[in-house]
């Protein structure tokens, strides 16, 4: 068995090479082995990606449109025996996902490998390779790949240029299993094509997007759009010019709109040149100011992609307030599989919960569109470390049917990805996995402090790395208290939620305990609803995560992995105890200098 077939969760034979959605579908039926029943595949052209399953006497039957039937094709060859009969219809229209892929090859947060279809700035890729992760994609109900990095460089102007027919041959693999491509463009493109400005209210400037813009779809007419980061971490955008984004992202809209093409404006827009000393600007708040007051103003082809979480991704913070506010404008939730923050894909960090947590707490009538910063890479299993595949599956669960449940998903990606697991064996890693959000948000920043990452890096501890640095301060601890206060009577920020979240959050005595550092500005000897001192909390959750980590890594050691995967998951399970032990020491420390306050256990901490 291929080794990346069996680490993903596919574990049958690849079917033949296709053309079509439904040539597809077909393939995948004909190369299955051991299915239940004859399956039977109706075409209909509804376009809205919807399907039904009738479990009949001697057959099943799949309805839909083609890539209705390929959807339905999966859910039966994943089933295990649960087929229920019934209409279903993906949540979104869009199901993204945003590769931070360079045209060097190198890819920025990637944990993964290099690119999987770049190299030395050209288009470079093993085609047998994408079909296999588009198949996989697609058997997740994902539909779109956004091929290179938000933060474009120079180079990148050649995907809409001289490469642009390596791009459509690109486009051509993906496009058998419904999976569109989308790319990221620069809002300055123009003004490496001899336009003096970007501006874009100038006539040059629209003619030369709608000029580039038909090029593009003459070369791929199922393109699904443009992504784009504009005034954000030095990137160009329409402030530059006196424009707002809504200047800005309409006119690149409507450069698509003929084209049925979507234009994706990303909203992780704030100061990243905060003077430490600055204690008003908060900027958990600056999407929300940028944002809100252009509610209305969009063009209906625009997609505002908005973070899951105000800040950058942490291990736990509140839902953005912005997917809560905006009543008249398209949005895409914004998550991150590739673990910038949460482990890099060394430490284990399971999403199915924090998926389940972010879907329950915004308001689902306002999304059209979820993305997800890829994990992916050219690493044999794609994902660096095996079990950070499950973030992959578990994103495209969710994205499709936002009341998925967390177990369930969990239990389903354990069984296809091992399917010689006794069922012993599949619940104690379900179980493992389940838990281990929970075990590392214990030993690196718990409570809601967060961002206590070393700088650039962010992997491990650097309790004021970033404290004093212009990208903000996150903190504030002294020798007597810890944490920002972002009620009313501190930024502000909890008055950008809803009255009955602003209340919650408000008041400590009911604000969720892993959030209230992010929060409340609390002294050490605070006494919490569990009796514990704020403090005592602190060392208790740091000494606990690492002594669970050694307990992770003792039951996986029982497990019966595949030899391949053995050897990884040891090798990273030996980096993760380092890492949380470091964490566990390097916090420990910091806060007992900081407080003076012994540990009640008694505990090894360094003076």
């Amino acid at each position: 068995m291929n080794r990346c077939e069996h680490t993903l969760w596919l574990s049958w034979p690849m079917p033949a090479e296709t053309n079509t959605p439904y040539e597809t579908a077909m393939a995948e039926i004909s190369a299955a082995q051991n299915l239940p029943k004859t399956v039977v595949l109706k075409q209909t052209h509804t376009g809205d990606e919807a399907y039904e399953i009738r479990n009949e006497a001697e057959q099943i039957v799949i309805s839909g449109d083609d890539a209705g039937l390929l959807y339905g094709v999966y859910e039966i060859l994943m089933a295990d025996g649960r087929i229920e009969n019934g209409i279903r219809k993906p949540a979104y229209a869009y199901r993204m996902i945003n590769c931070w892929d360079n045209m060097d090859g190198t890819i920025e947060r990637g944990y993964s490998g290099r690119s999987l279809w770049f190299d030395n700035g050209r288009i470079a890729y093993d085609a047998s390779r994408i079909r296999l992760l588009a198949r996989h994609l697609a058997s997740v109900g994902i539909n779109v790949i956004c091929i290179n990095n938000v933060n474009v460089h120079q180079d990148a102007l050649s995907l809409i240029d001289e490469h642009l027919d390596d791009v459509a041959e690109l486009a051509s693999i993906f496009r058998a299993y419904h999976v569109r491509l989308m790319l990221s463009i620069s809002f300055a493109h123009p003004l490496s094509d001899g336009i003096a400005t970007a501006d874009p209210l100038n006539p040059a400037v629209i003619g030369w997007w709608e000029r580039r813009t038909a090029l593009v779809y003459s070369r791929i007419p199922d393109l699904a759009g443009f992504l784009v980061k504009a005034d954000s971490e030095g990137r160009p955008g329409p402030f530059t010019y006196g424009r707002s984004h809504a200047e800005g992202a309409n006119m690149l809209a409507q450069a698509l709109q003929q084209y049925g093409g979507i234009l994706v404006w990303r909203c992780f827009v704030y100061n990243c040149r905060q003077n430490w000393r600055d204690t008003v600007t908060d900027r958990p708040k600056a999407a929300y100011e940028t944002y809100q007051p252009l509610d209305g103003q969009f063009l209906s082809n625009v997609i505002l992609q908005v973070k899951n979480g105000p800040y950058d991704f942490q291990v736990r913070e509140p839902i953005s307030p912005l997917l809560l506010s905006m009543q008249k404008t398209q949005l895409a939730l914004e998550v991150q599989l590739a673990q910038e923050y949460t482990g890099q894909q060394v430490d284990i960090y399971e999403m199915p919960p924090l998926f389940k947590e972010i879907w329950d707490g915004m308001g689902r009538d306002r999304i059209m569109a979820a993305a997800a910063v890829s994990n992916l890479g050219n690493d044999m299993n794609y994902t660096g470390h095996p079990f950070a595949a499950l973030n992959l599956y578990a994103y495209g669960r969710f994205a499709s049917d936002p009341d998925s449940n967390p177990e369930q998903v969990t239990d389903d990606w354990v069984r296809l990805t091992y399917p010689s697991f006794s069922e012993q064996d599949r619940k104690l890693l379900a179980y493992i996995l389940m838990s281990s959000r929970s075990v590392y948000e214990k030993y690196t920043t718990p409570m809601g402090l967060g961002w206590m990452v070393t700088p650039g890096l962010h992997y491990g501890p650097s309790p004021e790395g970033y404290e004093y640095q212009a990208w903000g301060t996150y903190h504030r601890a002294d020798r007597d208290a810890v944490g920002i206060d972002r009620t009313s009577n501190g930024t502000g920020y909890t008055r950008q939620y809803p009255d009955a979240l602003c209340r919650l959050y408000e008041n400590s005595e009911t604000c969720p305990d892993n959030l209230l550092l992010f929060f409340h500005r609390l002294r050490y000897d605070t006494v919490l609803k569990d009796g514990r001192t704020l403090i005592q909390r602190m060392y208790d959750e740091h000494f606990e995560g690492v002594e669970e980590v050694y307990r992770m890594a003792e039951l996986l050691r029982s497990m019966p992995f595949p030899q391949e995967d053995a050897a990884v998951i040891e090798e990273r399970m030996q980096r993760q105890l380092i890492n949380a032990n470091e964490w566990c020491d390097v916090m420990n420390t910091y806060f007992h200098r900081l407080s003076g306050v012994q540990d009640e256990h008694n505990r090894k901490i360094y003076d």
